[in-house]
This record gives C-alpha cells, sequence and structure tokens, in this order.
C-alpha cells in the first residue's frame, strides 16, 4: 500500500493510493490514523475518492523522530571515522518537519546542506524489541532530507542544533509498506541540487539496517505508532567537499528512493 496525509478541497485526511485515485480514510492525518488502526487493516477502511487530493506531510505528529548518522560506509569514511560499533543517534521535534514540495525556509547566512535519507515508520509498539520484532513492528518507509546547518552543528561536539531547525526536513510524499519494497534488498537513494546528482547509494550499504535500529532504540526509549526514524545519508554532502558546498537562496533539492517517490523543495534564505 501506500499511504498519506493529502490535502483536498474540505481539509485533509489520511489517505491510501488505489491505483492513480486516493482513497480516504477515517483520520485527518496519517498519524492520527496510525495512532488508531493497526496498518494491516488500513486497507479495509478506504472510502470515497478525493478529488484533486495533493499529498502534503504524512505524519505531522509523531511521538519520536529519532535519527541516525554516520550509517553509511563511504559517507564514515569521508568524514575520517572508523565503522562504528553502535549507531550514532540524535532527536528531531515534530516541528522540524514539513511536506514534500514545501519551502526550506531559512536565514541567510547559513552554511545548509543536504541529507538524503531512508526515514522508516513504526508502526506498533516496540519495548527492548529483538530484532524480528522489530521488523514486524515497520509499518513502512518514507523519502527524508536531513537537511542541516552546518555552521551550527559543529559549534559544539553534539549536533542537536544544527539539526532542529524549524519546518528544515521534507519528509513524504508517501509511506510504502513493507510488502511493496524491502531496504535490504537495496532502494537507491538519489539527492539532486539544481538537477545535479550530488548523492547516489544503495540501502545495502547501511551499517545498521531499519530493524536493527528500531531494536536498539526501543532498549531504551518506547517506540510508538507513527513515530519516525531517519536512517543516515549517503556520501556526498556539501560539508565533506573540497572545496565545501552549501545550498544557496533559490536552490532545487530532489529526493528521491526508487519504489516510494521524490521530494522537491526549494530552498528560501531570507534576511
Amino acid at each position: 500500500m501506500r499511504l498519506s496525509t493529502v490535502a483536498h478541497a474540505a481539509g485533509t485526511s489520511a489517505a491510501v493510493l488505489d491505483r492513480s485515485t486516493w482513497r480516504a480514510l477515517p483520520a485527518g492525518d496519517l498519524s492520527a490514523l496510525l495512532a488508531a488502526v493497526p496498518v494491516r487493516q488500513v486497507a479495509g477502511l478506504a472510502g470515497d475518492a478525493l478529488v484533486d487530493a495533493v499529498p502534503v506531510l504524512p505524519l505531522p505528529a509523531p511521538g519520536k523522530v529519532i535519527c541516525c548518522g554516520l550509517n553509511y560506509a563511504d559517507h564514515i569514511r569521508e568524514t575520517g571515522r572508523e565503522l562504528p560499533s553502535y549507531p550514532t543517534l540524535f532527536p528531531k521535534y515534530a516541528d522540524t518537519l514539513t511536506g514534500p514540495e514545501a519551502d526550506i525556509v531559512l536565514p541567510a547566512g547559513l552554511q545548509v546542506d543536504w541529507e538524503a535519507e531512508l526515514a522508516v515508520v513504526v508502526g506498533a509498539t516496540l519495548r527492548r524489541a529483538d530484532r524480528a520484532t522489530a521488523l514486524a513492528g515497520i509499518a513502512g518507509y518514507t523519502v527524508a532530507n536531513d537537511i542541516s546547518v552546518r555552521d551550527w552543528q559543529y559549534r559544539t561536539l553534539e549536533w542537536f542544533q544544527g539539526k532542529a531547525w524549524d519546518a528544515s526536513t521534507p519528509v513524504g510524499p508517501v509511506v510504502v509498506t513493507p510488502d511493496e519494497v524491502d531496504p535490504t534488498a537495496g532502494l537507491e537513494v538519489i539527492c539532486r541540487v539544481n538537477g545535479e546528482q550530488v548523492q547516489r547509494d544503495t540501502t545495502k550499504t547501511l551499517v545498521f539496517d531499519a530493524a536493527d535500529l528500531l531494536a536498539y532504540i526501543s532498549t531504551f526509549t518506547v517506540l510508538r505508532p507513527g513515530d519516525l526514524v531517519l536512517t543516515g545519508t549517503p556520501g556526498g554532502v556539501g560539508v565533506a567537499r573540497e572545496p565545501k558546498r552549501f545550498l544557496a537562496d533559490g536552490d532545487i533539492v530532489e529526493t528521491e528512493i526508487s519504489g516510494i517517490g521524490t521530494l522537491r523543495n526549494t530552498v528560501r534564505l531570507t534576511r
């Protein structure tokens, strides 16, 4: 299934894609739906067709957004680090998320960088889950870009202040259930800036895959339906280039994952 939150003439609704038609699901958004209904029951709840429906931020109210850094071997090498024994984790807030075609609006003068990522949507309550339980608890996968403000990120050893700017992390356009995509088989993760490919890798090369991350995280904090886990970015980020390269006002960032979809966001740096 392909699920999302869509905007239409009457407002917003959780919805499931039926061929090329979005059909309403009984909640105002996908966050509310996953909190109320197991994902395996969603297909039977499809209702009326929604005319002129457009996908927006699919998960507007996750309880937790947890991100993994340094999770592709080539990206780890470009930072000059060794492969990790444990995931490098940091949190975001729901306020950091924005829609699949929304502008990314930040103050001028910042070092703004791209980070294409596969995101995992939690579909069950997970507490100290083993790998098999974590895998079974995945509702689906979506596309994200962990847009990062590098000059703030590297002010201290902690990354948080460079990763949590409001409305800076596009997500979407859809959540695809695990029966349709399998990251362990290899999904291509691609980022383009103004049409130029700047990142390309496959989820086969993740150091810690989706099930690993959910099991590990659930050891110290409970995960609930609708929570979001970003799995890290491949090599090719701007800060690791020589010379360094950052996003400029008007740049268009496209983030694509095979089998899921594409984000298309314009950077707006305002004074």
